[in-house]
């Protein structure tokens, strides 16, 4: 029997996904953003923030809307018109190089096939509240015509529609190993508090974008309620704590933590908390395993552990990998590459020119690069790539 993983192209363990092609991919749409907020500074901004650019999750068009005073349906507009006057400077320009694009989503396979693909990469960086955006971009930019590119990323957004679909756990994308079965080896990768935990919030957190239509909703027979997620990822941890005979309760969004990146304060709201049946309590954030180490979610995660730690609670960030974090950090890497890229980056910031120049000539692998940026507390931005030491 196919699970519906196997049928959408959804892996079991996202370690297989980590790759640097879909980075190569983000960096050239970040060109091209870069060269739309030259002219449109607040294009740059809406397209960065619907995206997710910038390695943390993409964020809704009422949220992005708020921010800025606007409906979410000027949003949308002003989305819609920004994208397209940067996919027609690229056509015009043939800048950047969109080649990568056409290789990864040729003309001619067929519809079934290029869903499959999209699909797989919108669960590995957990992108689906933008999913339909990121399809019809990718495609564009692959040389797709303007109409099957509407229409596939259409059927992209109506296969996301089904894993959000209400009352539906089996919806959510299933796995050859038992969903209930994966909470266990997480647990062990908690980063415990000392102390007895403070209670449970009693319900989740109401959000100003919570009614936005790109967000989900599953019933669970634990909580005896419907609770609400922003992707397949999320989903798939909601599913094991509902399952899983080590968890007495859990909530969605339990808290909001203020943080500061980059001198602007942000609010996160960290995926659910659960108190296990042994009385301990633990705080969880989804970060897909390729973009743990990015520096705008390394600072919103240091927030979400020192909050826990504070009312007693341990931290575990799910990566939707057996690979978490303590399993990075102690990721072996040969010492030759380990070694030229300290050495280079005493002297200056990395760009991606010259990092990917690096990259082949040391065969690093994305993996490798959390791995070292986590260990030596590098700081990684993304949208575009910048590789430079703490401080």
């Amino acid at each position: 029997m196919t699970t519906v993983g196997e049928q959408t192209g959804v892996p079991d363990d996202l370690r297989d996904t980590v790759t640097f092609e879909l980075e190569e991919l983000d960096e050239t749409v970040a060109t091209m953003v870069a060269d739309q907020a030259q002219e449109r500074p607040r294009d740059g901004e809406f397209i960065t923030q619907r995206l997710g650019l910038d390695g943390e999750r993409p964020e809704t068009l009422t949220l992005i809307g708020a921010r800025y005073e606007l409906s979410r349906d000027r949003v949308r507009q002003l989305y819609t018109r920004a994208v397209g006057q940067m996919v027609r400077r690229v056509q015009a320009t043939g800048l950047p190089d969109t080649a990568l694009f056409a290789e990864r989503y040729p003309v001619g396979w067929g519809d079934q096939r290029l869903v499959r693909t999209l699909l797989g990469e919108i669960y590995a960086t957990d992108t689906d509240i933008a999913g339909q955006d990121w399809a019809y971009l990718r495609l564009r930019l692959a040389g797709h015509a303007l109409l099957d590119a509407k229409r596939l990323a259409g059927f992209v957004f109506q296969q996301i529609a089904g894993w959000q679909q209400r009352g539906r756990w089996h919806a959510v994308p299933r796995f050859t190993e038992p969903v209930a079965g994966q909470l266990i080896p997480l647990i062990r990768r908690t980063d415990w508090a000392d102390g007895d935990p403070a209670p449970l919030p009693e319900l989740p957190l109401t959000t100003i974008d919570i009614a936005d239509d790109a967000r989900g909703s599953i019933f669970a027979e634990k909580l005896g309620r419907e609770t609400s997620f922003d992707t397949a990822l999320e989903a798939r941890l909601l599913r094991m704590l509902d399952e899983s005979e080590q968890v007495a309760a859990y909530l969605e969004r339990p808290l909001a933590i203020d943080y500061r990146l980059d001198e602007i304060d942000r609010v996160h709201y960290p995926t659910a908390a659960a108190r296990l049946t042994d009385g301990r309590a633990l705080l969880i954030d989804v970060v897909p395993l390729a973009r743990i180490a990015v520096h705008g979610n390394r600072i919103k995660l240091a927030a979400a552990r020192a909050a826990a730690h504070d009312r007693g609670w341990g931290h575990l960030v799910f990566t939707g990998s057996r690979l978490g974090e303590p399993d990075l950090r102690a990721h072996p890497i040969p010492a030759y590459a380990e070694n030229i890229l300290r050495n280079r980056l005493t002297e200056s910031p990395l760009d991606w020119t010259e990092f990917r120049r690096y990259r082949d000539e040391t065969g690093l692998q994305l993996t490798d690069l959390s791995a070292l940026t986590l260990r030596h507390g590098w700081r990684w931005d993304r949208g575009p790539f910048r590789l430079s030491r703490a401080g």
